[in-house]
């Protein structure tokens, strides 16, 4: 176990060294600190476009994104108490893509730019809705999560639906590329739309560390340490609803990075679920940052897709983890 506050300042440290170092990655080379001072200028040069159009959109939304799936990935398995959990369990990622999915269907993003992140987000929020409505308010949490994975299986049925029904090959190519999670051809207008709500969502869930901790223990001690536990399942629900919602709706699907992260960070916080939710942020915000450099490196011509590459990765520490995990899951 490593005390708090020094692995949060290697993890900061290391975060920001990678953002740097995302800002230099890319076909074309260009002086990062002459681009900022351009940008600062209001210069309209090359690797000013190139920095702030293109970069620096994407090196941001790698950060809060990837920050965003670790904290939700942390706070669902510390409500659920289970490993295996993951913020796609409650039907928020799945309902985002739908969102997303029915703006290009209908060809909204060519109208208006921000179509396609504003409609995930709707998306997402109506899952929310439709989690406590068929679940309810007072609900325990396998009842929110068996209603979470309703919602999750009927949104996957409706994105097959749409896409066997895409009105042209173009429109089924760019639902099928979004739905595989990428940050390319991002913008500054996409990192402010989105980022306060997934900021909104981090509050949420990061109030909810001394409950997490509690939880550990079984809910009748939390609720004998005066917490009310619907109340406090509500919170983290939304807190993970609004930022998993809005960074699926700016990046697609990036799966895996809230499983992975918080396993691999738990027995370096001591496995406390409070502490493990800010370590899990930073985690994620690295996980994201290194696998979008990588997928620049490997294939520079024809990039990989980011999901394609955490799935890659997370598909079989997943099954490392239920062959781990299947004797005390029995």
């Amino acid at each position: 176990m490593i005390r708090q506050g020094y692995l949060l300042i290697l993890m900061t440290a290391a975060t920001i060294a990678l953002f740097f170092a995302a800002l230099h990655i890319g076909p074309a080379d260009i002086n990062i600190l002459q681009a900022l001072i351009d940008n600062l200028d209001n210069s309209n040069t090359l690797a000013a476009m190139i920095l702030s159009e293109i970069r620096l959109p994407r090196a941001l939304l790698a950060v809060v994104v990837g920050a965003t799936l670790g904290l939700a990935g942390a706070a669902m398995q510390g409500l659920l108490r289970n490993p295996l959990a993951g913020p796609g369990l409650v039907g928020v990622s799945n309902c985002a893509a739908l969102g997303a999915v029915i703006a290009l269907y209908f060809g909204w993003g060519t109208a208006v730019w921000f179509a396609v992140p504003a409609a995930g987000m709707v998306g997402a929020a109506i899952s929310v809705v439709l989690i406590f409505m068929i679940g309810g308010y007072k609900s325990n949490v396998m009842t929110l999560l068996l209603a979470g994975v309703a919602v999750n299986a009927v949104a996957s049925s409706l994105i097959s639906l749409a896409l066997n029904f895409a009105p042209n090959p173009y429109a089924m190519s760019e639902m099928v590329y979004w739905l595989l999670g990428s940050l390319a051809n991002r913008s500054l207008a996409d990192v402010q739309l989105a980022t306060p709500f997934m900021i909104a969502g981090w509050l949420l869930i990061l109030s909810s560390g001394r409950f997490l901790n509690a939880l550990s223990l079984g809910e009748e001690t939390a609720q004998s340490l005066g917490f009310h536990l619907a109340k406090q399942r509500t919170i983290i629900v939304i807190g993970v609803a609004l930022s998993v919602g809005a960074a699926v709706s700016v990046s697609g699907n990036i799966g895996f990075v809230g499983l992975l992260v918080p396993h691999i960070l738990r027995p370096l916080v001591g496995y406390e679920p409070g502490r493990l939710l800010a370590a899990s942020a930073f985690g994620g915000a690295l996980m994201v940052l290194i696998a979008d450099i990588a997928v620049q490196i490997i294939s520079p011509d024809q990039e990989l897709k980011l999901g394609v590459v955490t799935a890659l990765v997370g598909g079989p520490f997943f099954l490392y983890l239920i062959i781990k995990t299947r004797n005390t899951l029995i």
